[in-house]
């Protein structure tokens, strides 16, 4: 599954997103595709045939919970056990987007099968790995990191009028184009080299504003995943929107995108009222009525341009 999501190119617009972090730390193993477990079935589901559903389950969140720590540049080598296991400079290595680390390093778990099949290549100092796409997209919306990917695939469609140029679109390499082999040319593929990362800097007041709010949304989500097996289908859903909208406002303005402020109004404006009609007068329904309210305030001074984001300067 893991090899077609690299190889599929519709596989590929979903799998990229947990590609796009241009650093490599253990946040990257949970950076993942919200559709990719609906492709991933279909490599898993025939398995039934053979293993039984539980064990299934037990060795695949076993194999999740190893792969989340490999992500990492902290751990430099494992000694031996670089010969059997997946680690982290093997992964380090599928992670980059250097020519070298294409299409390399699939497993899981372990790495013998890659020595096997040819899909095997070493760490080496001789060359820094940059983290990220090749074309990287950078932004902290984490919406548009999603979806942007697929709409590129569609794109791809639509410029082709042979029929069979647009089944190649989607169903092979993402490096394919007419007259080159199902996983594109070797010779036209980029060789990246270091650059700089995507950054912003903002205000002091504004990232403690940002992680304010964001650790309200993150309070949220736990009380969601301890609770909703109790609240209504229409509470989930309302739930869920409010935790995916929020981190995609959040993350816009990080981006300092111009829809970002009117967003913010939206959503803080909704939250005041929901605040006070489901938690009503209580101290902390007070308080975070009076943190809602505010923070709308805020933002429609800065889109009336009564009071602007000053960026703060990057510091070398």
């Amino acid at each position: 599954m893991h090899r077609a999501c690299h190889k599929v190119h519709i596989l590929w617009a979903q799998h990229q997103v947990h590609h796009t972090s241009e650093d490599f730390n253990m946040g990257v193993g949970i950076r993942q595709s919200v559709l990719q477990g609906w492709c991933g079935f279909i490599f898993y589901l025939p398995l039934a045939l053979a293993i039984p559903p539980a064990q299934f389950v037990m060795h695949h969140q076993f194999s999740y919970l190893y792969m989340f720590w490999i992500h990492t540049e902290a751990i430099k080598s494992l000694g031996p056990l670089e010969y059997i296991l997946n680690t982290p400079s093997h992964h380090r290595v599928h992670h980059g987007s250097n020519k070298y680390c294409l299409d390399v390093n699939y497993g899981g778990v372990l790495i013998i099968w890659d020595r096997l099949f040819g899909t095997f290549r070493p760490e080496t100092d001789k060359v820094e790995i940059v983290y990220g796409l090749i074309y990287n997209q950078p932004s902290f919306n984490p919406l548009y990191l999603q979806g942007f990917y697929t709409g590129y695939v569609v794109e791809k469609v639509r410029k082709f009028t042979a029929f069979s140029d647009k089944l190649k679109a989607v169903f092979y390499g993402p490096s394919w184009e007419p007259g080159t082999p199902r996983l594109g040319d070797e010779d036209m593929k980029v060789d990246i080299l270091p650059r700089e990362k995507y950054d912003i800097y903002l205000p002091t007041w504004c990232n403690v504003y940002l992680v304010s709010h964001y650790a309200i949304v993150l309070y949220g989500f736990f009380e969601l995943a301890g609770r909703y097996m109790g609240m209504t289908p229409i509470s989930v859903l309302i739930f869920v929107f409010y935790i995916i909208s929020s981190l995609t406002i959040i993350g816009m303005l990080f981006d300092n995108s111009k829809y970002a402020p009117v967003l913010e109004v939206i959503r803080c404006s909704a939250l005041a009222f929901l605040t006070r009609t489901v938690i009503g007068t209580s101290p902390l329904g007070t308080t975070l009525q009076v943190f809602y309210v505010v923070s709308a305030m805020f933002w429609c001074l800065n889109i009336l341009k009564l009071l602007e984001i000053k960026k703060a300067q990057k510091v070398e």
